[in-house]
């Protein structure tokens, strides 16, 4: 049969890929389709002494980013805020004060809600941006692996540290600290903690029981598998407390299968209605060449000669080789992570090869 045949496929691509390449230590992949009757659900590596496990939880990096905009947008649906509003009617004096100075003015009245989802504030990135002098946040990352960041601490580091590349709307730079922003946000509106709403309006109604923010070590319900071990490099970087500095932007824990539940509610219109997604895709900027980046989600779009049509998918994906992809046109889901730093694009050459096989195979 040609599903047989698709997941014999997929198995061995997905093997290959891992087998090759001696800094994948783990990895998951889930590719699943009703549509079509396919459903692969594997891993392979190791955590430790343990082969690795389909249903282990791992660190889900900037996909956490849809999550972040997924609560806007419900904060949006019950009219508690706009898109459209500035940021400082919800954000901290402590917080604005210098937030955004460009070329002497400071731009920090003028960002709007949207400018942080879809990263056109033009707001700096303490995770990505280089400092002119000392170290960048990578590097403190990995040399105080036993530091815990506040996110207003982060914020504050990003202002002594890093400058902003233009005003609000004009322009498009990745932004972390947008993120985090967003995530003092939402707990002034919600009155919780971060973890909290997350849990309270995505994971309890969804039944996402394997899911968590890093930063909350009492949120998950506990399992069956140990979380993934997490690299940069050679380095297990699993248990290091400084990857709290990701909070909003890209601190969940979740399993593949959880990232599932969550990707059928966005497309079915499950957990945010059909006009709040689609203002979350249409109002977007240029991410790369074939990559356009709306409200927490990134959309490949059709580039004649360098971005085929047939990859035209949306989703989002992280910077340890992470990804949660929605292929309309194949009607399937590709959800997975390759567990290593700075492996973003080893995991889309992943994902094209993966609907490569499916529209070969089924169309």
């Amino acid at each position: 049969m040609v599903n047989e045949r698709v997941e014999t496929l997929i198995h061995q691509l997905f093997n290959k890929v891992v087998e090759k390449n001696p800094h994948i230590y783990n990895a998951y992949l889930l590719v699943h389709s009703e549509k079509h009757g396919i459903h692969v659900h594997t891993a392979k590596g190791s955590t430790g002494d343990m082969p690795a496990h389909a249903q282990q939880p791992y660190f889900i990096a900037s996909i956490g980013k849809l999550f972040t905009s997924v609560l806007i947008g419900l904060l949006v649906e019950k009219e508690r805020l706009t898109y459209e509003d500035t940021i400082t009617a919800y954000v901290d004096p402590d917080v604005l004060r210098d937030l955004h100075v460009y070329k002497g003015r400071d731009y920090t009245n003028d960002i709007k809600i949207k400018h942080l989802l879809n990263h056109t504030s033009g707001l700096n990135c303490f995770f990505e941006d280089k400092p002119k002098q000392g170290k960048s946040m990578i590097d403190l990352l990995f040399e105080q692996p036993s530091r815990y960041w506040e996110p207003k601490e982060v914020i504050e580091w990003s202002k002594e540290h890093l400058t902003a590349h233009f005003p609000p709307g004009k322009g498009f730079h990745y932004s972390d600290t947008g993120y985090n922003i967003l995530g003092l946000i939402i707990e002034k509106l919600t009155g919780m903690p971060l973890a909290e709403a997350l849990r309270f309006y995505i994971f309890e109604p969804l039944g996402m029981n394997h899911s968590y923010l890093f930063r909350d070590s009492l949120s998950s319900v506990g399992g069956e598998y140990p979380m993934a071990h997490l690299y940069g490099g050679t380095v297990n970087v699993t248990d290091y407390r400084s990857l709290s500095v990701n909070y909003a932007g890209g601190g969940i824990i979740s399993t593949s299968e959880d990232l599932l539940i969550f990707m059928k509610a966005l497309v079915n219109y499950e957990i945010l209605s059909e006009e709040t997604i689609l203002t979350m895709k249409n109002d977007k900027a240029k991410f790369f060449i074939g990559i356009d980046y709306g409200y927490g989600l990134m959309h490949f779009k059709t580039v004649p000669l360098m971005m085929p049509k047939r990859y035209n998918a949306w989703g989002n994906a992280g910077s340890t080789g992470t990804f949660m992809f929605y292929h309309p046109v194949l009607n399937t889901y590709f959800i997975g992570s390759l567990n290593q730093f700075r492996y973003n694009r080893k995991a889309f050459r992943l994902l094209f090869k993966l609907i490569d096989i499916m529209s070969k195979k089924i169309h």
